[in-house]
């Protein structure tokens, strides 16, 4: 079945020409161009992917990232304007499995697209293990819930189940930036860009890692997942 992919953005000029390349590609297109549009479509059909504009007439894409979330793990992928770090940062902050620059060539979008999609079948196949425990905590696989000691749950998004999939199958080894960012977005980072700390930053939270004594920065080199279980 092919999949389904909502395009939120107010350029018409965009949201046709990168609907005909994507529907070119075998996706099955919808578009919106503000927020209310995105609500009906999604009410009425389920859809695989969104790919969001942050600057939108009425509610922007921050806000509808975060309305998204409160109900669904869907893969986002925002649209940022391409000088604006803070724009990609904060998408990746509130929920956002990855972002374009307002630049990108619609090639390198369908290869984000495709990552995101080649994820999320990867994930479905991690059902076969339904929870797995780790330094007191467990993850449940099926649900996507991380479970503390004290038996509180939390909801993961698509990029945090990734990356704490990632560390739980690499414990206490060393990854690189590079190596995390091929393995959850399906790509290499580029110089001086800040997603993966952010992703990291994010799970940290989950498991009140101030101390970073659960994933650890290793100097000049990455991350590593310390787990003495």
């Amino acid at each position: 079945m092919n999949k389904k992919i909502l395009i939120v953005d107010d350029s018409e000029e965009l949201t046709d020409a990168l609907g005909e390349y994507l529907s070119q590609s075998g996706f099955i297109i919808s578009i919106a161009f503000d927020g209310e549009q995105m609500k009906q479509i999604l009410q009425k059909t389920e859809h695989d992917l969104i790919i969001l504009d942050v600057n939108l007439p009425g509610d922007d894409g921050f806000t509808l990232c975060a309305h998204i979330r409160q109900r669904s793990e869907i893969p986002i992928i925002m649209l940022t304007a391409a000088s604006d770090e803070v724009d990609r940062v904060t998408g990746l902050e509130i929920g956002a499995d990855d972002y374009v620059t307002k630049d990108f060539s619609p090639r390198e979008l369908l290869a984000r697209i495709k990552a995101i999609f080649r994820r999320v079948k990867m994930q479905g196949k991690s059902h076969l293990v339904h929870h797995i425990p780790f330094s007191g905590w467990c993850l449940d696989t099926v649900s996507r819930l991380l479970i503390s000691p004290q038996q509180v749950t939390i909801k993961l998004s698509g990029s945090d189940y990734s990356l704490l999939s990632l560390f739980l199958n690499n414990r206490n080894i060393v990854l690189s930036r590079d190596e995390i960012a091929q393995k959850i977005w399906g790509r290499d980072i580029e110089p001086l860009e800040r997603g993966i700390d952010v992703q990291i930053s994010r799970l940290r939270s989950h498991f009140n890692d101030k101390q970073h004594k659960m994933i650890v920065t290793v100097r000049n080199e990455g991350y590593v997942f310390a787990d003495n279980d």
